[in-house]
């Protein structure tokens, strides 16, 4: 995903070309991302989008041409799409056959297509749709979507596109829902020579004539938002990977031929990072593909095997680049495993955030590890809950003032690290390998990218450990505070209870170190005791398993607040 203001995130200033004058704004229907489908929408699956793009960077200008396979699991006697109503319809056409204006309309970017006959149960029609226009542009991508036109160091130009707050509907005619993926895309980027278009999945080859180049790519059920156009002066670095499961995986980065020393110093990082992975979670879902990354003039996002990477090639204190190992992650989580609402998407954000403080460990051990979480801890905002019980858009999952925002990030990460305390590394583990493969023993060519929710996790971690642990997600995941452990000292006994929002119930165990020993108290209805003899010290949760409130996190917030209003006020 696009990241937010975080305590990782580093701005990014591009060259852009300057935007469209005065672009329109955009319909609230183009402008949100997972909004409820319509009725046709729901039993419409994309077997596969013959998408081709003409970009022109010299007048800001696409020319789209798509051709949707679909699929109806219901009777309709309509199709519908969205696409942004600002581009000018050239042809629509159902079954090569010509739909003249009176039968389709597009008011607000969700269009609507009549048949000429309904479609029963199990019927297809090919859907035709030519567009063109000024595409929107973004003001500041990756955190508002649109296009990025920019130019590289050599003043060729640099073009990129990411949309995953607004959704694949800036860039072609799609069912704009996390449940809208399409079984097959296959891509044609056509761009002035000497420019490389590079795309997700599979290149299929170039073609070149009258000063134009095409590029031809195809990748299988990509989600909505990773399809991404990433057009620029590119030369590409290559390997192959030989994966622990038998596999050949090929490497490609796309860099802007100015950075190749750094460009390799970043490459070096793609084997270690596949060696984590597939020895934590599993298969690299996309190992049939390519592992592929590209040089972009935005931050990052996690475009489906074309992973979007503007971080500069900066050098961090955890000796690898955060960036790219972010947007990694989510090829497991985010397009092999993707969430059917944006309200689950804790599932993409939490799951991928976690996987850096793992790494930390896997790579360097414990210190790095506690050391990220702390990081996390401090930042955490506890104004929503993160999971909300009903569906969302990205936009208001996403925003800080309409809901969990960065908690989606951190909190959904440090919850994940009181799980794996709480129930051990083999069944945490497993119900992550589950969630995301949909089998516990994933080999390449035995699975298929997959839809998952909220409770389809809980429902494994239930299954696996033989215990409901719906308490524990509902102290975590349906509630803004954090559970506060509350001790109390009388004579030899130190008296525990745990205080939750709403008085839901929390038998979460605390380990409390006595003297020299660690005592594990079980906490049977939230409430438990241990002995603490005269003049021995203790500590509550002394190896930091569980997160919970801090009082001191909480003063430590608001002086920063006020001195951060403060010095706004200072002239």
């Amino acid at each position: 995903m696009h990241l937010h203001r975080s305590l990782f995130a580093l701005a990014m200033v591009t060259a852009a070309f300057g935007a469209h004058a005065q672009q329109p704004d955009l319909t609230a229907t183009t402008a949100a991302t997972g909004l409820p489908r319509t009725a046709e929408q729901q039993v419409t699956t994309i077997e596969r989008a013959d998408l081709s793009f003409k970009v022109d960077p010299a007048r800001q200008w696409l020319d789209g041409d798509a051709t949707l396979a679909l699929r109806v699991a219901s009777p309709v006697a309509r199709l519908v799409v969205d696409l942004d109503r600002d581009y000018a319809i050239d042809l629509v056409e159902v079954d090569g056959r010509p739909v003249d204006a009176a039968h389709w309309r597009n008011p607000e970017g969700r269009m609507s297509i009549d048949l000429a006959q309904p479609l029963v149960a199990g019927g297809q029609a090919s859907l035709r749709i030519r567009y063109s226009g000024h595409p929107h542009v973004a003001k500041k991508a990756p955190w508002d979507g649109g296009f990025v036109w920019a130019r590289a160091p050599g003043g060729e130009p640099w073009v990129a596109t990411a949309v995953q707050g607004e959704g694949c509907d800036l860039l072609w005619p799609c069912i704009d829902h996390p449940m809208g993926k399409p079984l097959e895309v296959v891509e044609h980027v056509t761009v002035p020579s000497p420019l490389v278009a590079a795309g997700n999945g599979v290149a299929e080859g170039m073609d070149e004539r009258g000063g134009w180049r095409t590029w031809h790519w195809r990748a299988k059920m990509p989600n909505t938002y990773a399809i991404a156009l990433n057009i620029g002066p590119y030369e590409v670095l290559q390997a192959e990977y030989k994966s622990r499961y038998g596999n050949t995986i090929p490497l490609r980065f796309w860099y802007l031929k100015d950075h190749k020393a750094k460009a390799e110093g970043l490459f070096a990082e793609f084997a270690p990072m596949l060696d984590f992975f597939e020895e934590t979670i599993g298969p690299y879902p996309f190992g049939d593909e390519k592992m592929g990354v590209v040089e972009t003039p935005h931050l990052g996002m996690e475009h489906q095997t074309i992973n979007a990477y503007g971080n500069d090639y900066r050098k961090a204190e955890t000796g690898y680049d955060w960036l790219l190992q972010h947007e990694f992650s989510h090829e497991w989580f985010g397009n092999q495993l993707t969430n059917v609402d944006w309200d689950d998407l804790w599932l993409h954000e939490g799951l991928g955030t976690y996987m850096q403080p793992l790494y930390l460990q896997w790579l360097r051990g414990d210190m790095e590890y506690m050391a990220a979480l702390m990081r996390m801890r401090s930042v955490l905002m506890l104004r929503y809950p993160i999971v909300s019980g009903h569906g969302m858009v990205e936009k208001d999952v996403s925003s800080a003032d309409r809901g969990p925002g960065n908690d989606v990030y951190y909190k959904g990460a440090l919850m994940l690290h009181t799980l794996r305390g709480l129930i051990g590394d083999d069944a945490f583990l497993r119900a992550i390998r589950e969630l995301v493969y949909g089998t516990d023993a994933p080999r390449p060519g035995n699975f298929k990218p997959r839809y998952a929710s909220t409770t389809d996790f809980i429902e494994l971690v239930n299954r696996i450990t033989g215990q409901d642990y719906g308490w524990f997600f509902d102290g975590y995941l349906r509630s803004v505070k954090l559970p506060e452990l509350l001790a109390t000292r009388s004579g030899n006994t130190l008296q525990l209870r745990w205080k939750t929002e709403g008085d839901k119930p929390f038998p979460m165990p605390v380990q409390v170190r006595v003297g020299k020993r660690v005592v594990e108290v079980a906490m049977t209805g939230g409430r438990g005791e241990v002995a603490v003899p005269p003049g021995e010290s203790f500590t509550l949760d002394p190896h930091s398993r569980i997160l919970r409130d801090l009082p001191y996190m909480t003063d430590f917030h608001k002086d920063m607040a006020e001195r951060a209003k403060a010095a706004m006020k200072k002239p």
